[in-house]
């Protein structure tokens, strides 16, 4: 990267960091609560098999709309870096781009369902009345993928601009209004699991209307213009959006494999330090979503630095989002330490459980420490679109994973978690390790 700056301490604002964190922050956990909005209702039918088969629902369309978050990941930095390096029009542009491919993944998983869904419930281990109405929410829900895949897209877009306060409304209504159906129509007009899922759907689309209403209210020329040249949508033009996409997807792939061993090995230690590991996690989940307010803040001001080829302004902010993602950090380990216990003896439904549980209490108070480097480089690299590296960091720590797995199992759980925090870390160190080629090229 070519520097236009010759001054070694560029002036940054560092108050856009918190302008941008702090939102996504907040957007993070109201997209969370929303599972937990629908496990309650859910639980007022009274019926163990409906509760059950939302949450096998729930992990279902987690697992397969996670994997799919690229879009939205890959279409900040993108747009980001269009918008110090070729204006608006050329962002017009990329988010055109991410719609159609968007569409085309919507497409193919609609395609895919006869075959698709029932092999993911199956291997979710839904049978039974869950295995009937776990169907009955999936089979309605999933129709709202081309809503998601879109959804991804506008709102990839829209974090890319700054445009962060327009997300966080967006995220809120969408939320209240899936509890708000939800209620309606699962205990208000009785229609059980139906309700929940088509509450989601309607949701879905409702955010659809409301992203594409804001884009278009304020890029209708851009977009008109982007339409009408039909060189943004050639295979030239594509080939660096797709590129990127891809590699974010294979990295998220590999991620969730990384998670699910997590999980698959902590079955195998019994039903406690199963359930034990699953506060534990849920817990890393909350601290993950807060502390990836940076990841968002380093996707889109390290993608405009970029764009702009500014080496030490790219340099400065990621200083900038490290420090104050490590003080974030630190108020999460903080709480973890005093009140980590309590909270973690309110989820456990038994005493043994409770106590696997605390005696993990460490390793939760290392694991913001251990993440924050990681998730921030993380957001470094998509907003420079450096995500064959990403790609390649992912895999190099997930084979220091699995060799430390095998490791530590004599350890026990301990060794488990010592593993996962090492995965973490390991990620951070080989994304620094290779940002000085990086920046280099």
């Amino acid at each position: 990267m070519n520097s236009r700056r010759a001054n070694p301490t560029p002036n940054i604002d560092t108050r856009v960091i918190w302008a941008i964190a702090l939102p996504a922050m907040i957007t993070n956990v109201a997209t969370a609560l929303i599972g937990v909005g629908d496990m309650w209702i859910v639980g007022q039918l009274g019926d163990a098999a409906t509760q059950g088969a939302v949450d096998v629902g729930a992990k279902l369309f987690a697992v397969l709309f996670t994997v799919m978050n690229f879009l939205k990941t890959g279409t900040t930095g993108l747009v980001a870096q269009a918008g110090t390096r070729l204006g608006q029009r050329e962002q017009a542009a990329i988010i055109l781009r991410g719609l159609v491919v968007g569409f085309a993944i919507a497409i193919v998983l609609l395609i895919a369902k006869p075959v698709l869904l029932p092999l993911m419930l199956r291997a979710l281990g839904a049978d039974g009345d869950v295995a009937i109405a776990a169907r009955t929410y999936a089979d309605i829900r999933y129709w709202s993928a081309p809503a998601v895949m879109a959804n991804f897209a506008f709102v990839g877009f829209l974090v890319g601009r700054r445009r962060m306060r327009e997300v966080l409304v967006i995220e809120i209504a969408y939320n209240a209004l899936n509890v708000a159906l939800g209620l309606w129509l699962a205990l208000g007009l009785d229609w059980g699991i139906a309700g929940i899922g088509w509450s989601s759907f309607i949701a879905e689309f409702a955010k659809l209307g409301a992203c594409a209403f804001l884009v278009r209210r304020r890029d209708a020329a851009d977009l008109r213009e982007a339409i009408a040249d039909r060189a943004h949508l050639s295979l030239a033009a594509l080939r660096p959006f797709l590129s990127v996409n891809r590699d974010l997807f294979l990295r998220t792939v590999v991620l969730m494999v990384a998670l699910a061993a997590l999980t698959r090995l902590g079955a195998e230690r019994g039903p406690v330090v199963l359930a034990a590991n699953g506060i534990i996690y849920q817990l890393f989940v909350l601290s993950a979503l807060l502390l990836d307010g940076f990841e968002n803040a380093a996707q889109v001001l390290n993608g405009e630095r970029m764009g702009a080829e500014d080496r030490e302004g790219f340099i400065a902010y990621v200083r900038a989002i490290l420090w104050r993602g490590f003080a974030v950090a630190g108020l999460l380990a903080i709480l973890f330490a005093l009140a980590g216990r309590t909270i973690i003896e309110s989820f456990a439904a038994t005493g043994a459980v409770a106590h696997e549980a605390s005696a993990m209490l460490p390793w939760l108070i290392a694991i913001p420490f251990a993440g924050i480097a990681s998730f921030v480089f993380d957001g470094v690299f998509v907003g420079a679109s450096w995500t064959r590296a990403l790609l390649v960091s992912m895999a190099g720590a997930a084979a220091g994973y699995a060799v430390l797995l095998w490791l530590t199992w004599p350890f026990g759980n301990s060794g488990l978690w010592l593993s996962f925090v090492a995965f973490l870390v390991l990620r951070a160190g080989l994304q620094m390790a290779q940002m000085p080629r990086l920046l280099r090229g």
